[in-house]
């Protein structure tokens, strides 16, 4: 939050869980191909039109800016998106999860013509694999305004009501880089570091204090760093340069998970390069 979104900047990491609202819903919706829809109760997590499929909402929680004291809707997609280009652009689906969370506040937040109630919303996205000139970025996008004739100024508070950012990693070791890019490379992508480390490092460093709660986060964070791993793994790199296959290479054998045979037929390197990669590897 203080990272992505504008009205934290300014706020201390310890003093910003005050302002959340109440328990962030976190939950999941399923839907069979006949369209039929099992809702978890008491979540609230999914909108849905007669006409159009189940949205996933992962995490949604609801926060009151320091500054003006109004509410943000803030929903947070930790998508692990192994393949930045999954055949449509991921930015686009910020923007429809940005507006399928205004347009459910009919009702809700506000009913007939009180538009004047609609509350901000924030799409948060992790890419764990994107491209090579997105890597190690974060990027807001959101509405502003531009006077095509005469010098209008209107309230920003009155526009700039969806906001997605996009968060994208890469293989570098998280001690590379800074802030917020740092933790969740560490946490998301050096599968070197075994989950007992983790969880130092995010109290010594990060001063983040590990709770029960906070324990099976941090487990369940490690597990999907792992299997995100192996399904990159599990493409072959068909279609990544050399230098992919190699960096990729390293870091299986790095993690010293595999045999030189799986990492060979995951990476779709040569067996004998990837035993020279091995021989490499300090001891």
């Amino acid at each position: 939050m203080k990272t992505c979104v504008e009205e934290f900047k300014n706020t201390p990491i310890k003093e910003i869980i005050r302002y959340i609202q109440g328990k962030p819903e976190v939950g999941a919706v399923l839907v069979n191909p006949q369209g039929e829809v099992t809702r978890i109760e008491t979540l609230q997590n999914e909108d849905k039109s007669e006409s159009e499929s189940a949205v996933t909402f992962d995490i949604r929680f609801t926060v009151t800016a320091p500054d003006t004291g109004d509410e943000i809707k803030l929903i947070i997609n930790l998508e692990a998106q192994n393949d930045y280009n999954p055949g449509y652009p991921l930015l686009k689906r910020g923007v429809y999860y940005c507006s399928r969370l205004i347009s459910s506040q009919y009702g809700t937040v506000f009913v007939k013509s009180g538009y004047g109630e609609i509350q901000k919303v924030y799409s948060i996205w992790v890419c764990v694999n994107p491209t090579q000139k997105t890597e190690y970025s974060i990027t807001s996008y959101h509405m502003t305004e531009k006077n095509i004739i005469g010098q209008v100024k209107a309230d920003r508070h009155h526009y700039d009501l969806l906001n997605v950012v996009m968060i994208c990693l890469g293989d570098k070791k998280y001690t590379e880089l800074t802030g917020l890019l740092r933790l969740l490379n560490m946490m998301m992508v050096d599968n070197y570091l075994t989950k007992q480390e983790k969880r130092q490092i995010l109290t010594e460093e990060f001063d983040v204090e590990i709770t029960p709660e906070l324990e099976k986060s941090v487990e369940k964070m490690c597990n999907l760093s792992e299997g995100i791993e192996k399904k990159g793994f599990d493409r072959g790199f068909n279609s990544g340069r050399e230098d992919e296959k190699l960096a990729s290479a390293r870091r299986m054998i790095a993690a010293g998970k595999l045999s030189a045979e799986d990492i060979a037929g995951f990476s779709d390197l040569p067996l004998e390069r990837v035993k020279e990669l091995m021989q490499e590897q300090p001891a």
